[in-house]
């Protein structure tokens, strides 16, 4: 069983409209449970940064408050991951989301079919 990030574009090409953000939260989130039926742990920064964000005061998407909590939730996150899994789409967090795994020394996946069972 592994604990796997799912990377992909939250902001990137939104222009911070809510409803661009939305739709790629969907697509981040449409893997978390072909990741789970694998037998694994799908995590997405974004579940456990957006509450803090909004705990810490945020009024905006991409305010000063975001910007402390955003990323290094990620970056935190990382450091328990076993793996990413990389989805389609220009994002400069999650490039860097899997340039801190590939230091860390995890899997990187980018097809759902490269992502083993659980044994």
């Amino acid at each position: 069983m592994m604990l796997i990030l799912i990377a992909g574009p939250y902001r990137s090409g939104t222009g911070n409209d809510p409803k661009l953000i939305k739709k790629n939260m969907d697509n981040l989130e449409s893997v978390a449970l072909p990741i789970f039926r694998k037998g694994h742990v799908p995590m997405i920064g974004e579940w456990v940064a957006n509450p803090l964000i909004e705990l810490a005061g945020s009024k905006e998407v991409g305010d000063e408050i975001f910007q402390e909590i955003q990323y290094p939730t990620a970056h935190r996150l990382l450091t328990k991951c076993d793996a990413v899994f990389r989805i389609e789409g220009e994002s400069k967090g999650a490039d860097q989301d899997v340039e801190i795994a590939k230091e860390l020394g995890l899997k990187v996946y980018y097809d759902l079919n490269e992502i083993p069972n659980a044994e």
